[in-house]
């Protein structure tokens, strides 16, 4: 975590693992699996915020997961907990804006924010239900598939940008798909923020007794390359320049 920072990251989403990531594609199945191959546990991860919070009590943690591992915890044992470790928020992929009211309501008592994912296919009745139940910022999946896949059309995505920015005043962060700077810059041009997680884990899965030092590295290339050209003022709701 205190890489990635160092690399240039502005927000950390922490994944928890989860038996059945759904939303996820092999790499970050795979990282699932690992995980709980090992014992790590969602008090674990909440553990790793805290300890991560020692030191760094400025850069936004959001928690990333699914709903089963808050639900056996309890959504306010979680987010009592989650708070006092120091996190910012949660994204949790399978509650569904239908069945969210009381997670939003919870979390927010106890000062956390519930990010909630759009998609290419989300309608307008329900993105609207979505920008009036998210809080911190929004995560668009631009690729109708699991995290980790490919071909991101940034045209698309700046059309399906602004229709959400029509329903909201949340910066909208764009994830799935993000493999290098050449493609986080385009990204950047029309999004609030960028989100890696596939790529990012194929580093650390590929050499992880050099797992730090790599994931630094090319966050540092990440963070250059959407550096580049990208002149204004900051993103609504977001640190100067663009998140990654």
């Amino acid at each position: 975590m205190h890489a990635l920072v160092a690399g240039g990251a502005d927000i950390v989403e922490m994944g928890v693992p989860f038996s059945d990531p759904m939303a996820d594609g092999p790499v970050i199945q795979r990282s699932s699996e690992r995980a709980l191959k090992y014992g790590v546990t969602l008090r674990d991860v909440i553990g790793w915020v805290a300890e991560f919070r020692k030191t760094n009590t400025e850069t936004p943690v959001v928690l990333f997961g699914y709903a089963n591992p808050i639900e056996t915890m309890g959504v306010e044992t979680f987010a009592k907990a989650a708070k006092a470790a120091g996190a910012d928020g949660a994204l949790v992929v399978d509650y569904p804006p239908e069945e969210a009211e009381q997670l939003v309501t919870t979390l927010g008592a106890a000062g956390l924010d519930t990010v909630f994912l759009l998609s290419p296919t989300t309608s307008d009745a329900r993105l609207a239900q979505v920008a009036a139940l998210g809080r911190g910022y929004l995560y668009y999946v631009s690729l109708k598939g699991v995290t980790g896949a490919a071909n991101i059309d940034v045209a698309d995505v700046a059309q399906r940008l602004a229709r959400i920015r029509s329903h909201t005043k949340l910066p909208v962060g764009v994830g799935f798909g993000i493999r290098d700077g050449e493609t986080a810059r385009s990204i950047a041009q029309v999004a609030d923020a960028i989100v890696i997680g596939s790529r990012l884990v194929q580093e650390i899965e590929s050499a992880p007794e050099d797992a730090v030092s790599r994931a630094q590295a090319f966050m540092a290339d990440i963070r250059t390359a959407m550096d580049r050209d990208i002149q204004g003022h900051p993103p609504r709701g977001l640190p100067s320049g663009r998140a990654a």
